[in-house]
């Protein structure tokens, strides 16, 4: 799977265009659908931390996505997370995307928005790792299988 390009505004209020301005050599990436989701993607936080700590060129980001709406709407929704979200890195790694979620959803094979979706990818978009819900130790098991495995290879295995 390819991660599809498409723009958003960082909480600092920068455009970026992903996957391109990724900053990671690999990026955890989490995407929220809904405002519920926002425990899920907490509950990953400290590991994704603590990853980030670990592997040297691993960068993650919160991408929640929402319906493209109008420019009042968005305003209002920014200014809100900013004010919710004090930390600069963590403003600076939450791009939010107003986009056709149908869309986006079927690009990426994302069947549902009942859970938020955890992946990894490259700045070409490239996936080399998914998981979807809140966090477990499953998930992080597996998540620390991948990173153990692939930040050892240049072209880490999809999977």
């Amino acid at each position: 799977m390819t991660f599809p390009k498409v723009s958003g505004s960082n909480l600092l209020r920068k455009k970026m265009t992903l996957p391109q301005d990724f900053q990671g050599e690999l990026n955890l990436v989490f995407i929220p659908f809904e405002r519920w989701h926002q425990s899920e993607v907490d509950s990953w936080i400290a590991l994704a931390e603590e990853l980030e700590k670990e592997y040297e060129g691993l960068v993650y980001y919160e991408l929640p996505t929402l319906p493209n709406s109008g420019t009042l709407y968005k305003f209002l929704l920014n200014e809100g997370m900013r004010a919710g979200i004090p930390n600069p890195k963590t403003r600076e790694h939450t791009i939010t995307l107003y986009l056709n979620k149908t869309d986006f959803r079927a690009k990426l094979n994302l069947p549902d928005e009942d859970h938020i979706y955890i992946l990894v990818v490259d700045r070409q978009g490239l996936e080399f790792f998914r998981a979807r819900g809140p966090y477990s130790r499953e998930g992080e098991a597996a998540l620390r299988q991948f990173f153990g495995r692939s930040m050892k290879n240049v072209n880490p295995p999809c999977r």
